[in-house]
């Protein structure tokens, strides 16, 4: 690709420093992905400019018309302190005609509701868990149809927040406890879904319209509490990095997978991400339960793209090395401004 002008939009506390010295591994963990695509772009020889954003639209506006990128990477995962409103940010990029990394609005509404998403594709025929929604402030009461063991989260959040062991409830007293815990902690409605005993996949997706997913990757969960923990991505599984040492928490290819298994589970992200409207680059979540049934967990679109994590691993293992897969996404975000159309 040749030298292009790029402005990164990011969180205000995530612009990263020009060097990791001196940093401790957990001051790294913070901003890693923001580092990993800014240095990694300017050592392919672009102009890059970090900019960090939270509550105001002119910042961005400034830089458009000042520096005058020719595509914007965004990094955003919220928006005013709303993980919902990162798709104004997608919705103003394209008023102003600037090619833009990752999924279009539409794309973002729709997978954001984790009912949402839920609903859409259990009418593709695809399986998920069942679920019930509980507002805020309305009484948890759990519909009949829904049958204990329940994992209970944010409806909005990703990144497993607030996910905890004790997300996982098998009375109706824990289930309104835990409900409560993700309307004050959290402050967004909660989901509580079937907990699906089984294993932890990923599927990246890269594209627009003609698609390519990754290998199937898995969280491997180690020795993680043992007999007694159940098996899941909570909050520190996933951000800890001094946890999943200690406890031998990994991510990797999924291993003693059949051939036919994996050809269906990609299929099946592919009918996931062209449902929700997904463009760009999102990661698609399942469990694998005992009878070989992958569930529908939850979509992401613009999920972390540090070196480090699944999405850039999977593509790795895939013969994308990592300024590749920057430089796809970049492509992906400019084809879709020179088409005219954004399909999310």
């Amino acid at each position: 690709m040749r030298r292009r002008r790029i402005l990164v939009l990011m969180h205000p506390d995530f612009v990263p420093p020009d060097s990791t010295d001196g940093y401790t591994e957990r001051q790294i963990n913070e901003w890693k992905t923001e580092y990993d695509v800014v240095s990694t772009l300017r050592a392919a020889g672009h102009d890059v400019r970090p900019l960090g954003v939270q509550e105001e639209i002119k910042p961005v506006r400034d830089e458009i018309e000042g520096f005058k990128p020719h595509v914007v990477f965004t990094l955003l995962e919220e928006f005013h302190y709303q993980t919902t409103y990162d798709q104004h940010i997608a919705s103003y990029l394209e008023l102003m005609q600037i090619p833009y990394t990752g999924c279009g609005p539409r794309g973002l509404v729709l997978a954001r509701g984790k009912d949402l998403s839920k609903t859409l594709v259990h009418h593709r025929r695809i399986a998920v868990p069942a679920f019930a929604v509980f507002p805020m402030r309305r009484k948890v009461k759990r519909p009949a149809r829904l049958s204990l063991p329940l994992i209970v989260k944010s409806l909005n959040e990703d990144g497993s927040r607030g996910i905890s062991q004790a997300s996982i409830v098998d009375t109706d007293e824990k289930l309104a406890e835990r409900v409560a815990f993700i309307h004050e902690r959290i402050e967004t409605a909660a989901i509580a879904e079937q907990f699906i005993e089984g294993r932890e996949l990923y599927v990246g997706v890269l594209g627009n319209n003609r698609l390519r997913a990754l290998p199937i990757w898995e969280l491997k969960f180690g020795n993680m509490g043992g007999r007694v923990a159940r098996r899941i991505a909570t909050e520190k599984a996933k951000h800890d990095p001094s946890y999943q040492e200690r406890v031998g928490i990994v991510d990797g290819p999924a291993d003693d997978l059949a051939p036919d298994v994996s050809a269906r589970i990609q299929r099946t992200a592919k009918r996931i991400y062209r449902t929700l409207g997904l463009d760009g680059y999102a990661r698609i979540d399942f469990r694998l339960s005992s009878d070989g049934t992958p569930y529908f967990i939850e979509a992401n679109p613009n999920p972390e793209i540090a070196k480090s994590q699944e999405f850039a691993t999977a593509a790795r293992h895939d013969g994308l090395e990592y300024p590749d897969l920057l430089h796809r996404i970049l492509a992906l975000g400019i084809r879709r401004a020179k088409a005219g159309v954004s399909v999310g």
